[in-house]
């Protein structure tokens, strides 16, 4: 059963490093649209904030006993719905998605579906990513911290996104 942490652990390193790939392609088609870039000063706060939440996954886990317990499969279980809605959020937003805050000028923002029903989402599904992908690998303390640190972050972040919003009319 290890193996499947490990496979779980290396799927969630590779997704992430493709989706900051996708990202960076479509800042570039959005920047080539005039998409104006806001936010850029806090940007560097979620990818410390992600680098040691995988930091601190690996520490807890390398560092505790494992076994594996019921607790595991509901996780996985979490884990497993949570990567179909993130998928929802990214091929929804299609080329508009993005790490960053870009506003392309003249362009509505996009309310269909997942959107038509949450404002960010994709914010509230990372929320729980940071809490069910550390009881995976039993590291419990990372569950309890980085969740908290995430809305820290997002204090910044979602009233930028917003004003962002406001300047495109």
């Amino acid at each position: 059963m290890e193996i499947l942490l490990w496979l779980i652990f290396s799927f969630l390193i590779f997704q992430r490093l493709g989706e900051l790939a996708l990202a960076n392609r479509n800042r570039k088609w959005m920047l080539e649209r005039g998409a104006k870039e806001r936010g850029e000063g806090h940007y560097f706060l979620f990818i410390i904030l992600h680098s040691f939440f995988f930091l601190s996954i690996m520490a807890e886990y390398m560092w505790t006993s494992y076994l594996f317990t019921p607790v595991f499969y509901v996780a996985l279980g979490a884990f497993i719905l949570l990567q179909v809605l993130r998928v929802w959020c990214i091929s929804t937003l299609g080329k508009r998605w993005n790490t960053r805050i870009l506003i392309i000028p003249g362009e509505e923002p996009i309310r269909k579906g997942i959107y038509k029903y949450i404002r960010h989402p994709n914010y509230i599904i990372v929320f729980f990513e940071l809490l069910v992908i550390p009881v995976l690998f039993h590291a419990y303390t990372t569950a309890l911290v980085f969740p908290f640190l995430h809305l820290l972050v997002l204090a910044v972040r979602i009233p930028a996104e917003e004003r962002a919003l406001q300047e495109r009319v």
